[in-house]
């Protein structure tokens, strides 16, 4: 008997565990199949492709410039305007897609109420870039 023992008093048990060589043997096969076949599944074609040299194109928003001199007075890039169309126009510049950037400039002797209500103003229609533009000390003090 293949399965017998040095032990002739007890009866044969069956088997309770799996034969693990053909299953080892199947996966080895597989193994085989795959590794001979891969290299015939990869299908490339050379190909001389040219060579694109591309930036991106940057759109820079505009910029507004709007000044504040110390009477009081409220310039839109040069231009004389009054508060009221000062508020008009910066509504209509934070409806700008982009949105240009603020550049603010006071005189020196500017009340900083005046600046303060600048920025509010820009902030409250929603322009959200905002820069300070001074003119540096050529002498040092």
């Amino acid at each position: 008997m293949a399965f017998g023992g040095f032990n002739r008093g007890s009866a044969p048990a069956p088997m309770a565990e799996i034969n693990m060589i053909p299953l080892i043997d199947v996966m080895l096969v597989l193994l085989v199949i795959f590794i001979i076949t891969a290299p015939l599944l990869t299908h490339a074609v050379k190909l001389d492709l040219p060579r694109a040299a591309s930036h991106p194109n940057l759109t820079r928003p505009d910029h507004i410039t709007v000044s504040v001199d110390a009477a009081g007075n409220f310039f839109w890039n040069g231009e004389g305007v009054s508060r009221a169309e000062l508020d008009a126009r910066l509504a209509a510049a934070a409806k700008q897609n982009p949105q240009p950037e603020l550049h603010l400039r006071a005189d020196r002797a500017t009340r900083y109420e005046n600046v303060a209500e600048v920025m509010s103003d820009a902030a409250r229609f929603g322009l959200a870039r905002i820069g300070f533009v001074s003119d540096p000390d050529t002498e040092a003090n």
